[in-house]
């Protein structure tokens, strides 16, 4: 089913005449328009990409099947509009957790419409489940990732800043077939790898020091994640017990991991090793979330998520250990969930490297 139209069977679940979409993630997903501006507009008559002149020819040439708009010098508010008033709209739905309120404000005081409704994430559910395309566009953009890990092995040496591996991360990203970032690389070393999102640095890498790098690159629009950390020069006992049961929290995860389950099960199979092994505080986020056209998608696997799982949805599966004035490990792999366990995305070594 072409997409539009199961946004026209949400206008009816949700009591509407039209739908305003403004999450561009959720424009791209619906309508194939990848821009960085504008919206769709989605009732019984009509599915309709409003976008300005910078991005007509794009549009035309992505969003194929679709009403092209183009808007003029009175903006977005003229051309909905009139759309508006042809369909004879009464209610106009709007992604809440989305629109920015001053946007909203300027809609609410402009568009000639009855109600303007706000909708919750109705529309970027329809994301959850992958199709066999966007699971190989996955695949792909995390097999990038590998390629990468495997060759920054090579480039790392002490006295390297943060920063430098980051950029040469970034670089190989995009150098091997990377059309842009997931998000900018987390290179953390030594006691700042006790930070989850730590941010890289000027600090120097060190003999002794853990080294998490966290990383991924977007391929046809589609997200890739995974985590490695290493040790520079030789581990300690303290270092390779610490990663040994963030190893053993994630194997467990992903042995139990399967459709059925809710995100909430999931998270407290690592969870408990973790806790139990005298770590309890010290493992402050959730096991994984979901990816796609947006690195942070749901549904999570958190102690807070009770959505059960389906087969199709991607998934991170990321336990970490992180001790302040320490140090900390994070090992995370992206798999897609089956009907019985789950298929990985993700094939770099994870037993701890000593480099």
């Amino acid at each position: 089913m072409d997409n539009y139209k199961r946004v026209q069977e949400l206008l009816n679940d949700l009591r509407l005449d039209a739908i305003l979409i403004s999450n561009m993630n959720n424009v791209r997903y619906i309508s194939g328009y990848a821009g960085d501006t504008g919206y769709l507009f989605i009732s019984q008559k009509r599915h309709a990409l409003l976008t300005d002149f910078r991005y007509t020819y794009q549009a035309e040439r992505e969003a194929l099947g679709y009403e092209i708009i183009t808007i003029g010098d009175h903006g977005y508010e003229e051309a909905i509009n009139e759309m508006l008033r042809t369909d004879q709209i009464d209610t106009l739905g709007f992604e809440a957790n989305d629109l920015l309120y001053a946007k909203y404000q300027g809609f609410k005081d402009k568009l000639e419409v009855k109600e303007l409704i706000p909708i919750k994430d109705e529309v970027t559910r329809l994301r959850r489940i992958k199709t066999p395309q966007e699971l190989e566009y996955l695949k792909q953009a995390e097999a990038i990732g590998d390629k990468v890990f495997s060759e920054i092995l090579d480039f790392i040496k002490p006295g390297m800043t943060e920063l430098e591996v980051a950029a040469r991360i970034e670089y190989l990203l995009k150098t091997k077939g990377g059309q842009g970032l997931s998000f900018h690389a987390i290179v953390a070393s030594g006691i700042n790898s006790s930070m989850p999102h730590a941010v890289p640095t000027q600090k120097k890498i060190e003999v002794g020091d853990f080294l998490t790098m966290d990383f991924g690159c977007i391929y046809e629009g589609y997200c890739s994640d995974m985590t490695r950390t290493i040790v520079i020069g030789k581990a300690t006992d303290k270092q390779k017990g610490i990663y040994n049961k963030v190893l053993e929290a994630q194997e467990a995860a992903l042995a139990v991991i399967k459709a059925g389950l809710t995100g909430r099960e999931v998270d407290k199979v690592a969870r408990d090793i973790i806790y139990q092994a005298g770590y309890e505080g010290c493992f402050g986020h959730g096991l994984g979330h979901g990816v796609g056209l947006f690195i942070h998608e749901s549904p999570r696997l958190s102690a807070m998520e009770d959505e059960i799982l389906q087969p199709g949805m991607v998934e991170t599966v990321e336990p970490g250990i992180y001790l302040k004035g320490y140090g900390g490990v994070r090992i995370e792999d992206m798999v897609v969930v089956t009907k019985t366990g789950y298929e990985n995305f993700t094939f770099s070594e994870k037993k701890l490297i000593e480099l």
